[in-house]
């Protein structure tokens, strides 16, 4: 008996669901068909450039278009969401665009991208900056910290244009504006790079010895010769009037002592 009921409720809303697809004119599903070619070839135009020959786009009746295809960057699939998102009509972005550049391992990728950020913003304060990377089958990941939205964008930037990067996940933090932070930040670099046995770092605009600064806590980051200069530059920022606290994670090369630091203990 019950499954006799529950089988006739069934019937009851299918045929009220038929009924009312049945009240709907053809006209207006025509319309709606319609409404949707005419947004996919909108955003069809605004992806008129060689870089996105490759790319199609199709529009649901929700407003929502679907990319897909291939280009050669990830600055390309980035590019291509931009451009979806700003045309009239849309109401999101489903990007299924692959990137089919050239296949670079990831060890690669690590260490050429690594070596780019090191030197990106130079002039610009980069030593306020620690930007970490992560990649996995060419996907990268940025984290750490950007002094600011502009050093944060310009990393996400220089990350997308790089052949062989498949996606970009940004995970980078950009530091609280604080007048009082970047007096800190202006007089932990003055104690580090000011120290006799740390100056030597100041000669390469990349620093190794990056600062960055989260209301009035400090973190250090970046590469040094030796686990006296690691301890030195700990201290030196430590003493700073107005530092809170102080989290230590610049590495020593190769992971231990120089030959020259194990001479001087011997």
């Amino acid at each position: 008996m019950l499954r006799t009921m529950r089988n006739s409720r069934t019937a009851l809303l299918a045929m009220a669901i038929a009924g009312t697809m049945a009240c709907v004119p053809q006209a207006s599903i025509a319309a709606w068909a319609q409404a949707d070619s005419n947004a996919a070839d909108a955003v069809m135009k605004r992806l008129d450039k060689k870089e996105f020959k490759n790319v199609k786009a199709t529009v649901d009746g929700n407003g929502i278009v679907t990319l897909t295809g291939t280009v050669d960057l990830y600055e390309y699939k980035a590019e291509a969401d931009h451009r979806a998102h700003k045309t009239k009509g849309i109401q999101g972005v489903r990007n299924e665009i692959e990137v089919s550049g050239p296949s670079v391992s990831d060890d690669e990728l690590r260490q050429k991208l690594g070596e780019k950020l090191t030197y990106d913003r130079v002039g610009y304060g980069n030593l306020f900056n620690a930007i970490t990377i992560g990649v996995q089958n060419g996907v990268v990941t940025l984290g750490g910290h950007a002094r600011t939205d502009v050093d944060k964008d310009s990393a996400i930037s220089l990350v997308s244009t790089y052949p062989g990067v498949k996606d970009v996940e940004d995970e980078i933090q950009v530091d609280p504006t604080s007048m009082m932070d970047d007096r800190t930040r202006m007089a932990v670099a003055r104690a580090v790079y000011g120290y006799p046995t740390l100056n030597k770092y100041a000669i390469d605009p990349a620093k190794p010895i990056r600062i960055s600064v989260q209301n009035g806590h400090v973190e250090l980051s970046g590469v040094v010769d030796s686990e006296s200069d690691k301890n030195v530059a700990y201290i030196q920022a430590n003493g700073v009037p107005g530092v809170f606290s102080v989290k230590n994670d610049i590495m020593v090369v190769g992971g231990q002592e120089s030959s020259k630091e194990k001479s001087k203990k011997q």
